[in-house]
C-alpha cells in the first residue's frame, strides 16, 4: 500500500484551510500550522469582523428610511433621531461572530481528519516545516509538499505606528469601546471606504484622506461618484488629492498632516493604506524560494513557486488580496500537487465587492482596462432609478453596467452598484467565466419585481431590443 502524501500548510486562512480540506478529501496526511484560530486575517480581523460591523452601521441607515416608509415611534417621533450606537455592544458582537466562524472552520477541518498545530511555522529546507509551538517546544514536521498561506499584514508608515487607543489599523480597531467623535481615515481604497461609510452611519464626524481625485481609485469611476455622493450625504468630508505625511497624537486626540501646512484634527485615526505580504521569517530564502522586492511570493498558474515542492496561496502571493482568490489558489495547489488536472485562475473572471452603501461589485474587464486588448467592447449602463423593487426599498442609488464584445455579444465584464451588489454580481460573474452572451442573459427568466430584473434589462439593451416597460413602471 502506497504511503500517504504528506502535506503541511503554513497558515490557517482561506487559502490554508480550503487547501487542507481538498488534500484530506484526496487521502493525504495533512497538517495545518497556524499561530491563531483558523480563518486567518479574513475571519478574525478583516472580512468577517468588518462586514459584521458594517451591518450594524447599515441598521442606522434603515432607521433613516423607516420614517419615510411609514414606520413610526409610538409617540410619533422619528425613530432615527432617537437611535444611538453602543460601540461596545457592536464590537462584542463582531468578535463573537469572528470567533464562532473560526470555531466552525476548526470543526470542519478536524472532521476531515486534518491535524492542526498551533504555533509558528517556517520551512526547514524543501521537504520539512519547523514549528515553534505555544508551549515553547520546537519540532520538525516532514513534508512532501508545503503550502505557504501566511496572508498579509496592514501596511504602516514610519510615523503611523498604531497604539490601539488613538491610532488604529484594522487589527486594533475592534478593541474600541466608544464611538470616535471625529475619525480621520487615511486611505480611500476598499478598506478605507468601508470603514468611512460605517463610522459616518454610526454618527462619527468622518474625514477621509484620499490621495486621488476620487475614492475607490481601482473601481469604475461612475461607481466611485455614487459612493462619494453617499458619503457626503452622511456628513463625511473627503480630502481629495492629499497624502498623509505625518501624524501627531496627544492624550486628547490626533492630527494628521496632509500638506505642507495643512493638518486634519480628530479624536482617532484609522490607517487603511494597504496590506503587505507576510513572508518574513518563513525560511523561504534558505529553501531557495524566490521572493519579490515587495515581499510577495511569485507563483505560477497552479500556485507553485520556483521550488517544485513549495506552493503558495492567498495574500502572500501579492495578487488580488481577496478571500475567494486565496481559497481558489489553495485548492488549485492541492489539486495540482495530488495529480489532478487544474485550470489556471482566470484573473479576468474574479469578482470583487466593496461593502459600502450602496455596495460596489465588479468582475471582468471593460473599455480601457487593458491597453493591450484591442477587442471592441460595447457598454450599457442602466440606473436602478427605474427599477420597481428598488423604488419600494428606497434603494434607487446605483446602476448595472455590462460590457460585451461587439459582434458576438460575449459578456466580458460588468459592475453593479446597489444595496445588494455582492449578490447581484453573481450572474455577471457566471457569464464572464463561461463566456455567455447578452442574448443568453436577456432570454433568462428573472423575477418581477426584483433588483435582478435590471440585469436582464441591461442585456436586452445591449442586444438592441426594445426595453419594454420594465424600467418605466
Amino acid at each position: 500500500m502506497a504511503a500517504k502524501m504528506r502535506i503541511v500548510v503554513i497558515g490557517g486562512g482561506p487559502g490554508g484551510y480550503e487547501a487542507a480540506l481538498v488534500a484530506a478529501d484526496h487521502g493525504a496526511d495533512v497538517t495545518v500550522v497556524s499561530r491563531e484560530g483558523l480563518g486567518g486575517n479574513s475571519v478574525l480581523w478583516d472580512c468577517v469582523p468588518s462586514k459584521a460591523m458594517i451591518v450594524s452601521a447599515e441598521a442606522m441607515g434603515w432607521m433613516q428610511s423607516a420614517h419615510r416608509l411609514g414606520v413610526r415611534h409610538p409617540g410619533g417621533a422619528d425613530i432615527a433621531s432617537a437611535a444611538t450606537v453602543d460601540m461596545a455592544a457592536v464590537m462584542d458582537r463582531v468578535r463573537t461572530l469572528a470567533g464562532n466562524q473560526s470555531a466552525d472552520i476548526g470543526k470542519k477541518v478536524e472532521a476531515a481528519g486534518v491535524r492542526v498545530v498551533e504555533g509558528l511555522g517556517r520551512l526547514a529546507g524543501r521537504d520539512a516545516v519547523e514549528v515553534d509551538t505555544a508551549d515553547g517546544r520546537t519540532h520538525v514536521v516532514p513534508a512532501d509538499v508545503v503550502l505557504v498561506a501566511t496572508g498579509s499584514r496592514p501596511r504602516l508608515l514610519p510615523f503611523s505606528r498604531p497604539d490601539g487607543e488613538r491610532v488604529f489599523t484594522s487589527r486594533e480597531l475592534f478593541a474600541l469601546r466608544r464611538l470616535p467623535e471625529r475619525l480621520v481615515v487615511v486611505g480611500s481604497g476598499a478598506t478605507g471606504a468601508e470603514y468611512a461609510h460605517a463610522f459616518a452611519r454610526f454618527g462619527s464626524e468622518v474625514h477621509l484622506i484620499s490621495s486621488r481625485d476620487q475614492v475607490l481609485p481601482g473601481e469604475d469611476p461612475d461607481a466611485a461618484a455614487v459612493i462619494e455622493a453617499s458619503f457626503e450625504r452622511w456628513g463625511a468630508v473627503i480630502h481629495r488629492k492629499r497624502r498623509a505625511v505625518d501624524l501627531e497624537r496627544s492624550p486628547d486626540g490626533v492630527r494628521v498632516k496632509i500638506g505642507e501646512d495643512e493638518w486634519v484634527e480628530g479624536s482617532h485615526a484609522l490607517l487603511c493604506i494597504g496590506q503587505v505580504p507576510s513572508s518574513a521569517r518563513l525560511g523561504l530564502e534558505a529553501a531557495g524560494v524566490n521572493i519579490s522586492d515587495s515581499g510577495a511570493v511569485p507563483v505560477d498558474g497552479v500556485s507553485r513557486t520556483n521550488v517544485h515542492t513549495v506552493y503558495a496561496a492567498g495574500d502572500v502571493t501579492g495578487r488580488m488580496m481577496l478571500a475567494s482568490v486565496a481559497a481558489m489558489q489553495g485548492r488549485n495547489a492541492m489539486w495540482h500537487a495530488l495529480g489532478e488536472a487544474v485550470a489556471p485562475i482566470r484573473w479576468d473572471a474574479v469578482a470583487a465587492c466593496v461593502f459600502t452603501d450602496p455596495e460596489v461589485a465588479s468582475v471582468g474587464v471593460g473599455p480601457g482596462s487593458d491597453p493591450d486588448t484591442q477587442v471592441p467592447v460595447r457598454t450599457v449602463t442602466l440606473p436602478f432609478s427605474g427599477n420597481p423593487r428598488a423604488k419600494m426599498a428606497q434603494a434607487t442609488d446605483g446602476f448595472v453596467k455590462l460590457h460585451a464584445m461587439q459582434g458576438s455579444g460575449t459578456i466580458v465584464g460588468g459592475a453593479v452598484v446597489s444595496a445588494s451588489a455582492s449578490d447581484l454580481v453573481m450572474p455577471i460573474s457566471v457569464a464572464v467565466l463561461n463566456r455567455l452572451t447578452v442574448s443568453q442573459i436577456a432570454h433568462t427568466f428573472s423575477i418581477y419585481p426584483s433588483m435582478s430584473g435590471s440585469l436582464q434589462e441591461t442585456a436586452r439593451l445591449l442586444m438592441g431590443e426594445p426595453t419594454g416597460d420594465y424600467d418605466s413602471r
